[in-house]
């Protein structure tokens, strides 16, 4: 019989192994923790956001994207939804966002630890696998004090986010590189970023409808619409994680910064429209301090702290103010602009950029110079928006090298 490990009973592993088991297979899933698929309780809130209906490769990135569509497939897409439907989850979507309908992650870990033992995968859980090596055709695997040997080797570690301590999350890499693949910069994703700014304290703790522009030495990078909250170190949120890819490495050797715009509803609007829309509130408000005067489009706190840098008096009017003032007063209420110092660390971050390199492995996620090799999940140089990707990229990656070990991938 056949014998394959899968090092870590997270999303990827428990999906690979879930595909990988047959009668003629037997797969072993080890992980430190003592029950599988803890950290899927803890995604969408604990509602576990498994999917999104918008598979479009744009919300996948890597340092070598030519790949992506060899391994990202409408036909792989399409057997993860038949995955989950075979299990029974009926989906409760929002806005393309897949929630079990019961809204509990719990819900789809019962359910795959429930179909891993009915395919009789084993579990070797509260064990930390401290080494791995071959010995012939053979993988060893060094757990405690004992040491089996596989057939098959699949690496499913995760990445370093989330962990307080970086030797927490990186074995994946380590043992990678051990066997002479390459592995590329991992640096935090998904994360909250810190500018520089004297007012940040000031207006920490508000939250507000944004469009939010990237940019990189004066060149734009991309864009994101949502909501950001503003804190005392910089700003977090949807639509600031899904940027924090581009920025949480490069702002080391490049000028990184943000452009905000408060109002995003006058995103497509001319500059002519603009003037002529804050004009015409001018006309309708004409004896309003400058406070009032935009009150009723921005929190408070907000508003302070954009006159204080555009150096407005709080209690001008906007027929007193000069055309440069008007216009000193637009570019921070629609281009507020923040200089990126850093990111939270990876223990804050919920995903890693970086880490195996594409190139290393072939489709089926097998290492091209260790046979029977197999990398899956966020140990691999592949991470996603918000909204369901990176989960869904770990079913998919799982459910390939799965059904390549036994026998049936493309």
């Amino acid at each position: 019989m056949k014998k394959v490990a899968i090092i870590g009973a997270g999303a990827a592993g428990v999906m690979c192994g879930i595909h990988a088991a047959s009668s003629d297979t037997q797969v072993v899933l080890f992980d430190k923790n003592i029950i599988p698929l803890k950290k899927l309780l803890t995604t969408g809130n604990g509602r576990c956001n498994y999917w999104n209906s918008d598979q479009d490769l744009c919300h996948y990135h890597s340092s070598e994207e030519s790949l992506l569509p060899s391994i990202i497939t409408p036909k792989i897409q399409k057997e993860v939804i038949d995955f989950f439907d075979s299990l029974g989850v009926v989906p409760n979507i929002r806005n393309g966002y897949y929630y079990p309908y019961s809204n509990q992650a719990s819900s789809i870990r019962d359910l795959l630890e429930v179909a891993s033992r009915k395919k009789g995968v084993m579990f070797s859980l509260g064990s930390e696998v401290v080494d791995i090596y071959r010995d012939g055709e053979k993988f060893v695997v060094v757990s405690g004090d004992t040491k089996e040997y596989f057939d098959d080797l699949v690496i499913a570690t995760g990445s370093l986010a989330s962990f307080k301590k970086s030797s927490e999350g990186e074995s994946g890499y380590l043992f990678a590189e051990k066997f002479g693949l390459d592995v590329s910069i991992v640096h935090p994703a998904l994360v909250a970023l810190k500018t520089s700014g004297d007012f940040l304290k000031s207006w920490a703790g508000v939250r507000a409808a944004c469009l939010v522009s990237l940019y990189q030495n004066g060149e734009f990078i991309r864009k994101e619409e949502g909501e950001i909250q503003l804190t005392d170190y910089g700003v977090s949120g949807i639509c600031i994680f899904n940027l924090s890819r581009y920025a949480s490495l490069e702002y080391r050797y490049s000028k990184m910064e943000l452009k905000i715009s408060f109002l995003p509803f006058l995103k497509d609007k001319s500059k002519e429209y603009i003037t002529s829309w804050f004009s015409k509130r001018g006309e309708q408000l004409r004896d309003y301090s400058m406070v009032s005067f935009l009150e009723g489009l921005l929190p408070y706190k907000l508003l302070m702290v954009i006159l204080s840098q555009a150096h407005i008096s709080k209690s001008s009017t906007w027929s007193s103010l000069t055309d440069d003032e008007k216009e000193r007063l637009l570019t921070y209420i629609l281009e507020f602009p923040l200089v990126i110092t850093g990111c939270r660390d990876f223990s804050y971050a919920q995903v890693c950029a970086g880490g195996v390199k594409l190139s290393s492995v072939n489709s089926s996620l097998e290492a091209k110079k260790i046979p029977h090799l197999y990398f899956v999940g966020e140990v691999l140089d592949v991470d996603g928006d918000c909204g369901g990707y990176n989960l869904g990229f770990a079913w998919m990656s799982g459910m390939i090298v799965g059904k390549s070990i036994r026998g049936d991938g493309e």
